[in-house]
């Protein structure tokens, strides 16, 4: 048997070839891995001389060649096949180990130039999988380094590779391929190009919407059905999931997550994740039906539940502190589908330890940077339309208090301000039209996903009415414009003392007019968070 080894990243090469080698497989490689593998002692055939044709044009033309392409790609079960590597003195290839340039993480860095981009893109390696994927009954293909155990087990125990693991690796090879050209295209259909292509020596500017889009997902897991019983469906990860977010999660406890648990809690982990002090907030339907900060996560959690507990029977729960026995024993209280948090005590765990139905997600907070992924969020959103995709920039606007314009005669208070950011920030996570009443960092009122602002507004008092919490002296947070002075004198009647909306509206004059008539502040964000 014959291995060819060449790779780029040489994590675990040598205890392979070295594992290889042991079992009596003939060593072939290229370039630096050749050299890597005979400095550890190892017998190992360059190419080149195996190929009788020296590496040229800067290592670009190397396995191009025949005695490897045949090798690879030559049926054992077809005489014709084998005779034909007789005549020509080719020897078969059994097992490829290759990976590939590393064009994507070249091209994310800051200012990676257009020629190295295209210097990063791999030939040979690309080929050479291809051709031995295609081949998988007779050859066994490793793309990652996650492989090597598996097949170092199964040479030692049977001295060959299975043909279940065989065709596993073959699919993942086509996978990394696809992952590979996909990384490519989406690279270079974004180099902008105006009168003539960017010099290579210099960093290329980059259209956000390239020419071609390529998803890149792996699935996680199937799922037991969609949004309804007859709906199927699966869960897919990004190639490179940003840390912190919701695929990343280790399950603890509890069933098998649903659709509707998964979606829901992703509602609810973006929207807690976005506040820096212990807060909590209980989902329902993929809206926050209560959202709240406080010294802990007992505090927090009593404040969010306060808001609508009709509402967070039934709901998901996500916290953004450590998850204590106290907290634990007032959640366990009531039914939850699915808790969150970035850590628990064994204490808190213990808690939960008869409630073998509830789904415990312990995920790590990100820890943050400059960049969308840096901080566990999404640069782009999809939706999904007939026969297309909708593509946009993930609404991760963060405002400050340097933001905001007062627009009325009356000013907000300190604390005022606060709950405007406060209030500002769940309405980012509330299905628009959307209307949020907030006092002292918790929720009071939530009108969401209504057609008319003013049917939000009225639905937001009645759910307060409904938790015995009073709408006096709150603030208001409107996630687009009020483009009549009747959603501001909703809200006002109801108790709200302060308002935050976008501004912008052709009526922006009255109702300003209306809010300095009703002895009310508001202030205008100028950015607003439609949510559908």
């Amino acid at each position: 048997m014959n291995a060819l080894l060449s790779v780029s990243d040489k994590t675990g090469i040598v205890e392979l070839a070295q594992a290889l080698h042991a079992q009596g497989i003939k060593l072939l490689s290229t370039g630096g891995t050749a050299k890597l593998l005979a400095e550890q002692g190892l017998p190992v055939t360059e190419v080149a001389e195996m190929t009788g044709f020296p590496e040229m044009l800067d290592g670009r033309v190397k396995t191009l060649h025949p005695r490897v392409h045949g090798g690879l790609l030559a049926r054992r079960d077809f005489p014709e096949h084998m005779a034909a590597l007789a005549e020509h003195k080719i020897d078969t290839i059994d097992v490829l180990v290759v990976n590939l340039y590393p064009f994507e993480a070249t091209v994310a860095k800051a200012g990676c130039t257009l020629e190295d981009a295209i210097e990063n893109i791999d030939i040979g390696g690309p080929a050479m999988v291809r051709s031995a994927a295609k081949n998988w009954k007779d050859v066994a293909v490793l793309t990652d380094a996650s492989q090597y155990a598996t097949v170092i087990a199964e040479l030692k125990a049977k001295g060959k590779v299975s043909d279940k693991t065989k065709f596993a690796l073959s699919v993942a090879a086509f996978n990394r391929v696809s992952q590979y050209d996909g990384a490519i295209s989406d690279y270079l259909s974004a180099v902008q190009v105006g009168d003539e292509v960017p010099a290579g020596n210099q960093a290329p500017k980059l259209d956000l919407f390239p020419g071609q889009s390529n998803g890149r997902f792996i699935k996680v897991q199937d799922l037991r059905y969609g949004e309804n019983s007859h709906q199927s469906a699966a869960l897919y990860r990004d190639l490179y999931p940003a840390p912190g977010s919701l695929v990343t999660a280790k399950q603890l406890q509890g069933k098998e997550l649903s659709y509707n648990n998964i979606a829901d809690a992703d509602a609810a982990w973006e929207c807690v994740k976005s506040f820096t002090t212990p807060a909590c907030v209980i989902v329902k339907h993929a809206n926050p039906c209560g959202v709240a900060v406080g010294a802990d996560a007992a505090e927090s959690y009593a404040k969010a539940f306060q808001t609508d507990p009709t509402s967070a029977f039934g709901g998901i729960i996500a916290l953004n502190t450590e998850l204590d026995e106290a907290a634990a024993q007032q959640i366990a209280k009531q039914f939850v589908e699915v808790l969150m948090a970035p850590s628990f005590t064994a204490a808190a765990l213990e808690v939960f330890k008869s409630k073998v139905n509830v789904r415990i997600l312990q995920i790590d907070l990100p820890k943050g940077g400059a960049s969308d992924w840096d901080n566990g969020r999404n640069a782009m959103d999809m939706k999904r339309i007939g026969s297309g995709i909708l593509l946009q920039t993930s609404d991760n606007h963060e405002l400050t208090l340097a933001d905001l314009k007062v627009v009325t005669t009356k000013q907000p208070t300190q604390e005022e301000l606060n709950d405007l950011l406060f209030a500002w920030n769940v309405a980012k996570f509330v299905k628009s039209n959307a209307i949020v009443f907030c006092k002292g960092g918790m929720t009071m009122g939530v009108g969401a996903g209504q057609m008319s602002r003013l049917d939000s507004a009225r639905i937001a008092s009645i759910k307060a009415g409904h938790a015995n919490l009073s709408l006096a002296g709150t603030v208001v947070a409107s996630d687009a414009f009020f483009p009549f002075r009747d959603g501001l004198d909703v809200v006002v009647d109801q108790g709200a003392t302060c308002i935050i909306q976008p501004g912008g509206s052709m009526r922006d004059d009255e109702v300003i007019a209306a809010a300095n008539e009703r002895g009310v502040a508001m202030v205008f964000s100028g950015v607003r968070h439609f949510r559908h």
